[in-house]
């Protein structure tokens, strides 16, 4: 660690100001854990404070302390803080809640938070509403509470936003070497980003695993991607949010599609940063990572003596980014061998029991399934409570793999309970990942097989201004088309005069009424309308104004392309299946902008519609290039309004084998 805050985070003094019950447990947890620097006790009137002589002021110190635990009210905390800061202290943990947190309670949280701010000055503050951290690299715990860390020469390092389950992810039971466990509170000065991008530079640190309720500042996570890609050293994430609505105020189809946490997960998506849905496959994710690193690929072998358990790995790897690679015709001379003529080959394997205690055997099978396009070969074995010792022969076997082959292989129970923890120390200091758990075990698989994301651009910065404005559908068309959209041929007109004005265009034609957003919903679209008919059509439909316009002819696809501005995490960019049953269908990827030709093509390939695109059953395919073309079209647009735009949203773009045109357009912004 070499920044700043890599003082605080590594101390050999540490000042704790209070004197309650949390601020005694600082002490007690700190001495219990290890620590054999300086603790220094500050408060007014006790003489001592967990057996530690106390300090009256934090001017009568010996010298500036590494850090210091602030246990103290919040208005009482800023005056330390700007005393700590004053002194040279290298940073402090703020324990004290009511600041940002407590705006719906209290008015004065905000503008506490701010004084905090001011007063640290360049000291690293970590919170407010903050547990701290315990360092297992080092023995040192800042902490005012139980945990299960134990010291580690190596490990992963967890931050979290939520002080309650830090302390739950520190009581795991599971060979999870903990390098590293903080809480970030409020995040009033120092990010959660900040901290990873310090951890990375500490080269027994493994893995990262953040988890996130909200991002903040997105620099600072592009910033840390960054670093974490060239460092080579993953991170995953826990991220809340999936259950979140969609904002009420939109009026798309597309923000539908994208409301709540798509733009969570594609900024996760662009940062090259996998996504964990519970604590769990987190944990188990970050133990695979510290043991191999990231997986070169998603290929995955399973070995089982049961049949059921070859069918239960198989089924519940369906839906995931997994596949199971058929065996090499190396593999089944191998594995033939190994058991003989009674077991059929195949991948997930079962062997049965014919070789069961027999461990030459076993590690002979077993290594036979980790060929070179399995990513990591899985073991699945459930150790029984009640008398383990006949299972001996699964453990060595493992080990023996691991050593032998020199390829990723993992031990994994079915339930979490029946992988004991000594077995599970064993098999990871054998470098064997043991899984508790298969579901956890598919999951982080599956998420430490994710190709490195490319480096990308910075994300587009949502502007707060209030989209007030609805555009029509001819001047969406017009301003999208200025920037390379292709649009039919069409005008505005009043009724009336509707014959007279599309005389110089091509029937038939689709007659649409202006000023509403979804005509078709009132019945205010008519298509196939000829000439002859142009004006009674335009009269039924009951608008001041009509739009009318070619139509566009055929069509391998409907597809929508849309925009949304997400005020965490930029422009949502969103590909879906388009036309009148977009959300009925709800087939949509979404990507941030801006976003590469390449990005959004490879978007486009993960539709439930893209054998449409590609050509279905010898229908003729889509001009993939032009619909790249109106992608581009859109973000350049939104790029440019930045400032102003809210929604935008093609439905439907009409794709054919020559082309893609958009036959409806929508776009809210500011007025100016």
């Amino acid at each position: 660690m070499t920044t700043a805050l890599a003082r605080a985070l590594n101390p050999s003094s540490i000042a704790v100001i209070g004197g309650g019950a949390w601020c005694a447990s600082v002490i007690q947890q700190a001495r219990k854990f290890g620590f054999q620097g300086d603790i220094w006790p500050v408060h007014p009137k006790a003489a001592e404070v967990a057996g530690e002589r106390v300090f009256a002021r934090l001017e009568d110190l010996p010298s500036a302390p590494d850090v210091a635990f602030v246990g103290i009210n919040r208005h009482a905390t800023i005056e330390a803080v700007q005393a700590l800061a004053a002194i040279g202290a290298g940073g402090a943990v703020c324990f004290a809640s009511g600041f940002t947190e407590a705006r719906a309670e209290d008015d004065l949280g905000a503008d506490l938070q701010d004084q905090l701010i001011a007063a640290a000055g360049e000291m690293p503050v970590l919170g407010p509403n903050c547990y701290g951290f315990v360092n297992g690299l080092d023995q040192v715990a800042v902490w005012p509470d139980q945990h299960g860390m134990q010291p580690v020469e190596r490990g992963v390092a967890i931050l979290t936003q939520s002080s309650n389950i830090a302390i739950n992810m520190t009581m795991q039971r599971r060979a999870l070497p903990l390098a590293f466990m903080l809480t970030c509170g409020n995040q009033a000065q120092t990010h959660q980003a900040d901290v990873a991008s310090t951890l990375l530079d500490d080269d027994r640190i493994t893995a990262i695993g953040v988890h996130i309720e909200g991002f903040g500042d997105l620099r600072k996570w592009e910033a840390l991607a960054d670093k974490a890609r060239r460092r080579g050293v993953s991170v995953v994430a826990l991220k809340m949010g999936r259950s979140s609505h969609a904002q009420a105020a939109t009026i798309s189809h597309t923000a539908s599609l994208a409301g709540g946490d798509a733009g969570a997960q594609a900024f996760l998506d662009r940062l090259g940063i996998a996504r964990l849905d519970d604590i769990p496959s987190f944990l188990e994710c970050l133990k695979l990572l510290h043991v191999t690193g990231r997986l070169r690929g998603s290929g995955l072998g399973t070995i089982s003596c049961s049949g059921g358990e070859a069918s239960l790995a198989a089924d519940m790897s369906e839906g995931r980014d997994l596949h199971f690679p058929p065996l090499t015709k190396v593999q089944q001379a191998d594995l033939r061998a190994a058991l003989g003529p009674m077991v059929a080959l195949a991948n997930p394997l079962d062997y049965h029991t014919y070789i069961w205690r027999d461990t030459k055997a076993m590690t002979r099978a077993w290594s036979a399934m980790t060929g070179p396009e399995q990513a990591i070969t899985i073991a699945i074995v459930d150790y029984p409570h009640t008398d383990a010792s006949d299972w001996e022969c699964a453990t060595q076997a493992a080990l023996n793999c691991a050593a032998q082959t020199g390829r990723p292989f993992a031990v994994a129970a079915t339930l979490p309970e029946l992988l004991p923890e000594e077995v599970a120390q064993r098999l990871l200091d054998g470098g064997v990942v043991p899984f508790a758990g298969l579901h956890e075990a598919l999951a982080a698989v599956e998420a430490a097989a994710r190709p490195v994301a490319a480096p990308a651009d910075p994300v587009l910065l949502p502007s707060q201004a209030e989209a007030d404005h609805v555009l029509t559908e001819a001047e969406a068309k017009r301003a999208l088309a200025d920037h390379g959209l292709r649009i039919p041929q069409s005008l505005v007109t009043r009724p009336d005069k509707a014959a007279h004005a599309a005389s110089n265009l091509t029937a038939p034609f689709a007659v649409k009424g202006v000023g509403l957003a979804h005509k078709s919903e009132h019945g205010a679209v008519r298509l196939g309308v000829g000439l002859d008919d142009l004006s009674a059509v335009a009269t039924e439909l009951g608008t001041d104004e009509v739009l009318i316009e070619e139509m566009a002819q055929g069509g391998v696809a409907e597809l929508l392309i849309g925009v949304t501005r997400d005020p965490a995490h930029g422009y949502v960019l969103t590909l879906g299946a388009g036309g009148v049953l977009t959300e009925i269908l709800r087939d949509s990827v979404s990507v941030l902008i801006p976003s590469s030709r390449d990005v959004v093509r490879q978007a486009l390939g993960k539709l439930n519609c893209a054998p449409l695109l590609e050509g279905y059953r010898g229908k003729p395919a889509a001009d993939t290039e032009a619909i790249l073309n109106a992608a581009e079209a859109v973000q350049a647009y939104v790029i440019a309004n930045a400032a102003h735009v809210s929604e935008v949203e093609i439905n439907p773009l009409i794709c054919n084998p020559d082309g893609a045109v958009a036959v409806d357009a929508l776009i809210r912004k500011a007025r100016i």
